[in-house]
């Protein structure tokens, strides 16, 4: 779930990996890893991901897609 909502949330704002990435410091193939479910987003980084994008880490956690 949380991967298809990083995904949509960086599309939705017409950023691509790599400037994600830089935005968040970490390596683009991180972001990829996140998109595909390859790699788990602690809980800090889930901060500054929710800020970034500026929604809730309840909204990200809970979120449902039907």
């Amino acid at each position: 779930m949380a991967k298809t909502l990083l995904q949509e949330l960086r599309r939705e704002s017409k950023i691509t990996q790599q400037q994600l990435a830089e935005k968040l410091d970490v390596k683009r193939s991180t972001i990829a890893g996140w998109e595909t479910d390859a790699r788990q987003i602690d809980f800090g980084m889930l901060i500054k991901i929710c800020d970034f994008f500026d929604v809730s880490i309840d909204y990200f956690l809970k979120r449902k897609d039907y």
